[in-house]
């Protein structure tokens, strides 16, 4: 079993902060000093270089980090199999997951509570980026499981579908806009506020756009904004079109702050995507959580 000083020591390596390593783990940066000083006079040499605020590894510290990943790699194999001969062995179980906003803010949380519930041993962290960082993020161990919007291709990448989802466009119920018909045409009329570069729901846009023979950088775009509720507080108040997910619109649809303005013949869907580093698909306990994951949504559609 990897110890408490290296289990430590990777989270320090993979973030390259003792800061971010002690808000990761929820204990004192001192006490991660402390777990780091610990190994590097059992190694007897130094596992990182200090500048300043940030830190680098040694080339002891790289040989030291890639073995670990490959014995924590090994270690989560050895209780996936020792589970499955005895059932009532139960570790305690630390998962970082990577979501993209739309899934992180109106998809992922009833899932979350549901899992928590059925797996008391695991403790969670989310975290909440646009599709590209979330894609950096895996590629960085920083997380091991990723849930975002599309795909963008990466040879060491695998994709699992998770779920459909359609973006559609919305504007305020004050804008005239809502008691038209649009056709793409008009887009190239109507100011824009879309999301920022990187999201996933701005590049399923831009592909739906282009299959019209619309270039997204030829429309009036007023303003990008870094978030959808962002996006969606702005467009309450303001005489912009937008296009946002249907599901983070539900309420403001249902409650009448925010109407749908067809468009025809435009019709923007994307898939959710599982992305997970290849050769760690069968790692447990991410293999169990997708599976959950798509069980609870295949019962509530």
């Amino acid at each position: 079993m990897i110890s408490h000083k290296h289990e430590v020591f990777i989270e320090v390596a993979r973030l390259l902060s003792f800061t971010k390593a002690s808000q990761s783990l929820f204990i004192s940066q001192s006490a991660i000093s402390k777990q780091v000083k610990a190994l590097e006079e059992y190694y007897k040499t130094g596992l990182f270089e200090r500048h300043g605020n940030s830190v680098s590894l040694t080339p002891a510290g790289k040989l030291l980090y890639q073995k670990l990943l490959v014995a924590k790699q090994l270690q989560q194999e050895l209780h996936q199999e020792v589970q499955a001969i005895n059932e009532n062995f139960s570790p305690q179980v630390r998962m970082v997951l990577g979501a993209s906003t739309t899934i992180s803010l109106y998809i992922i949380p009833p899932v979350l509570s549901a899992y928590l519930q059925k797996n008391p041993n695991v403790q969670l962290t989310l975290k909440n980026r646009n599709s590209e960082n979330i894609l950096k993020a895996l590629l960085d161990h920083e997380i091991d499981l990723g849930i975002v919007e599309g795909i963008n291709k990466v040879s060491n990448v695998t994709y699992s579908p998770f779920m459909a989802d359609e973006v559609i466009a919305v504007c305020s119920s004050k804008n005239p806009l809502k008691k038209q018909q649009l056709e793409v045409k008009d887009l190239y009329d109507i100011p824009l506020a879309l999301r920022e570069s990187g999201s996933g729901t701005l590049a399923v846009l831009e592909e739906a756009l282009l299959k019209k023979n619309v270039k997204l950088m030829d429309l009036p775009i007023k303003i990008r904004l870094g978030g959808t509720e962002a996006l969606k507080n702005f467009v309450r108040v303001d005489t912009c079109l937008s296009f946002l997910p249907r599901q983070a619109v539900k309420k403001e649809l249902q409650s009448g702050e925010l109407v749908e303005v067809k468009i025809q013949d435009l019709s923007v869907t994307r898939t959710f995507n599982f992305i997970q580093r290849k050769g760690t698909e069968n790692n447990h306990p991410y293999k169990d959580f997708m599976q959950f994951t798509k069980r609870h949504y295949s019962k509530s559609a």
